[in-house]
């Protein structure tokens, strides 16, 4: 990992018209994907004012019941706010992807040597994920459904294929949707007796599927056997039996597709269409996604599942992650007033700085509270409030740390 300066300003000015947008546009940055990015960090660090807790302090309060759900992950089935934040990092990733192998083409870069950092780049996301979960651990913590893993596992094959042509992007999208679809379809559905309790399901859970659907059960289904025989692999302090959420290894294959989707934006992005036209695709993609990623679950061919990434969830929330993008590219990239976005653009250009100092710093933060402001400070609005408050506190000293980074143009970069 290095610190290194760099150039936050666009090559070509994003106010400008369509007519003055040129045949092969330069970008060094777009504000609209440092503003997403952005946006997407400070949905994750915000998990830190912990809403459910105000929630369950006002239980019949429908404002506070709302804002919560929209802070917590679903069951299963389903989407929330919260439940895009992974799909939009891996959505960026390939957006990302784009708009720098444009940068180190056009600087004339050696091609074996941003291949040979892409294979770094991949492991060293991969490890930082495994890292963090082995915080607090009496040893290596050896699991992949970390976001940074899965971004690691999936970086090197989605930067291959960002070096052919695009149509072969597409061919690859199509090859994983329908192939990892057939590969849960053709593996054996759970038996009418399986014994959900040994898997960690509890029996008043009713979020399992009959009839075909049931190839995708928690828990039951074919990326929990890989698992079951992968991370024995390792040296863990007891077998693996199960993933408690549902999570598992191989979703790193469909969330390489969901970062396709981003390659093709980042595509349209770097193209020579006029700012209308860009928006035009933008839109259109996300609502075929949203509209295929739907009816494939209501029609039971796919549940619509974040926790194990089904088909269906990466075209849904690629679905999303299309229309976000055309939302900043509108507020952002389509007009000259950008000042909007700086608080964002200060989390988004430094992501893993973010990711780090979100995960690394809040025992430190929350102990200097009560040491300098005492630990009944934040219980000014009511112990209820208190969480929220100190939330808010610690996202404060976190973008505070961050602008000062900007400011001095201090950027982790991997």
């Amino acid at each position: 990992m290095a610190v290194e300066p760099t150039n936050t300003q666009p090559a070509v000015d994003p106010s400008a018209s369509d007519a003055q947008v040129p045949a092969t546009p330069i970008l060094r940055r777009l504000t609209s994907v440092d503003a997403y990015r952005g946006f997407v960090m400070l949905l994750m660090m915000a998990e830190i004012i912990h809403l459910n807790r105000i929630a369950k302090a006002f239980p019949d309060n429908p404002v506070w019941q709302f804002l919560s759900a929209q802070q917590s992950h679903v069951e299963w089935r389903g989407c929330t706010l919260h439940d895009l934040i992974q799909p939009s990092f891996s959505f960026l990733v390939g957006v990302s992807v784009v708009l720098s192998l444009d940068m180190r083409r056009r600087r004339g870069d050696n091609p074996a040597k941003f291949i040979t950092h892409a294979a770094w780049r991949a492991l060293v996301l991969t490890f930082l994920g495994v890292w963090l979960r082995s915080l607090g651990k009496s040893q290596i913590n050896f699991t992949f459904e970390d976001t940074l893993t899965q971004i690691g596992l999936g970086f090197f094959p989605l930067f291959l294929i960002a070096l052919c042509a695009k149509r072969v992007w597409w061919i690859c999208l199509a090859i994983i949707l329908v192939g990892y679809w057939g590969a849960f379809a053709l593996y054996p559905a759970p038996a009418p007796d399986f014994d959900y309790s040994k898997v960690g399901v509890p029996d008043t859970w009713n979020e399992n599927s009959t009839g075909f659907s049931a190839h995708w059960n928690k828990n039951s289904n074919l990326a929990w056997k890989f698992d079951t025989w992968f991370l024995n692999l390792f040296p863990r302090p007891k077998p693996f039996e199960y993933n408690s959420g549902g999570y598992s290894t191989l979703n790193f294959i469909p969330t390489l597709a969901t970062s396709l989707l981003g390659l093709i934006a980042g595509g349209w992005l770097l193209s020579a269409a006029t700012a209308s036209r860009k928006l035009a695709l933008f839109a259109t993609a996300g609502a075929i996604c949203l509209i295929a990623g739907f009816a494939l679950d209501y029609l039971g061919i796919c549940p619509s599942v974040k926790r194990i990434w089904t088909p269906s969830w990466v075209l849904f929330s690629g679905g999303c992650c299309f229309l976000l993008l055309a939302l900043f590219f509108l507020m952002a990239d389509a007009t000259s007033f950008t000042l909007w976005s700086y608080p964002l653009r200060v989390l988004g250009m430094n992501p893993i700085a973010s990711y780090l100092i979100s995960h690394l710093l809040e025992g430190f933060i929350r102990l200097n509270f009560a040491l300098l402001l005492g630990k009944e400070f934040f219980r000014f609005g009511g112990q209820a409030y208190e969480p929220l408050f100190i939330g808010l506190g610690i996202l404060t000293v976190d973008w505070i740390i961050l602008a000062w980074m900007e400011r001095r143009k201090i950027f982790l970069r991997i």
